[in-house]
């Protein structure tokens, strides 16, 4: 099978630490090389944070494995300076289409709304995507600590600290760290080492993946067919790649033979009944999988906090796996930047699990919802499938019903979350606390420029400054208070804004060029967000004083935590 993508292999370096004569120490140490282990050390590192991350290989993934990267995860990937590169790489889409046999049923649009910078989804090998990260990584050497070739081979787990051996080439050497990430994939070595599991469905399903390289007309798009004439009685879905490969997944029944179903002969029987006999191809990988919708009861053990594909798996349908993951990370890592800077309570921490739970719940949940789907599980399913799909192609409440994978959307707190804050009264639309920030363009100083690289790796405060002198001299005292008070908040303002507000420090007047800031956010003069470091609004009001905002920060911190217990412990 010719390949269009040579992995990359990176130096072993003889480990400082086995020369040491002893157990070294270091606050964050994070396992596993792969997209969550790399995007964890480069958030830390982008907040000031040292990490050692250790990985028991010296290359980046075979196979293109995860592809589809949504808007959100460009979005969280653009605050670490990682973004770029993948745009300028993948493949952009928005655009699905759903077949039923030998036609189309309808297509839908993913971001059917202009004014973001991010699209949709870009679609890029993760080879490629780990290989931009390992780069970045490398920029951010003098925080990272990455080495190859570092395998964990023992673990004990403290309440206060945890204990690595870790086995080189060169022999063996003893860590111990305060924090422990765990990125080390769906069969996590370090989660059986501590006696913990993953519990959830296994699926029997299997499917065959497999990256053609050829050159087609295939429009860049989402396609997937449901008994299509060319696979009769399964599903397909073929998505577009850079280098002119094209993934295909073919659902191919419990019953089929992992063995007979991966050979050439059987593979190309396949793809060219689907592309025609005239098309000429390469096949550059292909793979047999079931998978499993699972996670963990908790990701928290003493200080070991499991993320990514070792803390939760999903189904591939909906690319929810690896955008899913990215979200995780995010959210653990601002808050344990916090805790280690002693900046917030340790029972922050806590909250990565309550609102990733629910994260990995929505997930798995709609993997599972379209598993059943694609593969329904005896004739009556079949016939309810079957006749969705027939009404599809007429009659809009039917599309609803279709469920060819549900793409990844961002995750959003409200009504979950211990750290947002109640809504205030008086606004009727906008953005819920709870919910991840909305982009739009704007102008500073006369440049064009996005509204979330405004916001991001501290707390923001979005006010509409488009206020009289009165209204003015109003908000500068209180925001004069709050400013002084919390160091790690900053000011976003709306303009254009009165002199006394621009001269506020820790301030960026933005012009809201097309009015979209307003209309997503529903903004009138003196309205105000404020934002979490990871961009989802902890609470918002028409009117706030600048206690509002201490109570809003000191909730979204977990102190509120910390109050709540005393109480209970007072009333026990």
């Amino acid at each position: 099978m010719p390949k269009t993508y040579t992995n990359p292999e990176y130096a072993y370096v003889r480990p400082r630490d086995l020369d040491a004569g002893g157990e070294v120490h270091y606050p964050v140490v994070v396992v596993g090389a792969g997209p969550s282990g790399l995007v964890a050390a480069i958030d830390l590192a982008v907040q000031g944070v040292p990490s050692v991350l250790l990985d028991d290989n010296n290359t980046v993934s075979v196979g293109s494995r995860a592809i589809g990267f949504a808007k959100r995860t460009l979005e969280i990937l653009d605050r670490l300076g990682c973004a770029q590169p993948m745009l300028d790489k993948g493949v952009t889409w928005k655009v699905g289409k759903v077949f039923f046999q030998d036609r189309m049923v309808y297509e839908f649009d993913m971001l059917p709304e202009a004014g973001h910078r991010m699209p949709a989804f870009v679609n890029l090998q993760q080879y490629y995507f780990e290989e931009y990260l390992v780069n970045r990584a490398q920029e951010l050497s003098d925080l990272i600590d990455l080495r190859w070739k570092n395998k964990v081979v023992a673990v004990e787990s403290r309440p206060n600290r945890t204990h690595l051996t870790v086995q080189t080439p060169d022999g063996e050497y003893r860590l111990s760290c305060d924090y422990l990430l765990v990125a080390d994939g769906a069969n996590s070595g370090i989660r059986s080492m501590l006696g913990l599991e993953s519990k959830g469905q296994v699926f029997n399903d299997r499917f065959l993946i497999v990256d053609v390289v050829m050159k087609a007309e295939f429009p860049t798009e989402r396609w997937f067919w449901f008994d299509p004439p060319f696979h009769p009685n399964q599903s397909v879905l073929l998505h577009r790649q850079p280098d002119n490969v094209w993934r295909i997944d073919f659902q191919l029944g419990a019953d089929a033979d992992p063995e007979e179903e991966k050979k050439e002969e059987n593979i190309r029987r396949r793809v060219q009944a689907m592309l025609g006999p005239d098309v000429e191809f390469d096949i550059e990988w292909a793979s047999v999988y079931t998978f499993r919708c699972r996670k963990m009861d908790s990701y928290i053990h003493n200080r070991v906090f499991f993320i990514g594909d070792a803390a939760h798996q999903v189904s591939p349908f909906g690319g929810r796996g690896a955008n899913g993951a990215i979200q995780s990370v995010e959210n653990l890592v601002w808050k344990l930047v916090r805790v280690i800077k002693g900046k917030a309570p340790y029972e922050l921490l806590a909250t990565y699990d309550t609102e990733r739970q629910h994260g990995a719940a929505e997930n798995i949940l709609n993997s599972t919802r379209a598993t059943d789907f694609i593969t329904p599980k005896n004739r009556i399913t079949r016939v309810f499938r079957d006749s969705v799909l027939e009404l599809a192609e007429k009659y809009p409440f039917a599309r609803a019903l279709v469920n060819s994978g549900r793409l990844s959307v961002p995750c959003d707190y409200a009504g979950v979350s211990p750290l947002i804050s109640e809504d205030s009264d008086g606004f009727e639309a906008g953005l819920k606390p709870g919910f991840c920030a909305s982009d739009a363009p704007i102008e500073i100083d006369g440049q064009p420029a996005w509204l979330l690289n405004q916001l991001g790796n501290d707390f923001r405060l979005l006010v509409d400054a488009r206020v009289d002198e009165a209204g003015a001299s109003a908000l500068a005292v209180e925001l004069t208070k709050a400013l002084s008070e919390h160091e790690d908040l900053a000011l976003v303002l709306v303009g254009p804004a009165p002199a006394a507000l621009r001269a506020l420090p820790r301030t960026r007047v933005i012009d809201d060029v097309e009015g979209l800031v307003a209309e997503r956010y529903e903004l009138k003069p003196g309205s105000a967000y404020l934002f979490r470091p990871d961009q989802h609004v902890t609470a918002r009001w028409r009117r706030f004083a600048a206690s509002d905002i201490a109570a809003a920060r000191s909730r979204a911190l977990g102190f509120q935590l910390i109050q709540n217990q005393e109480v209970a412990n007072v009333c026990a």
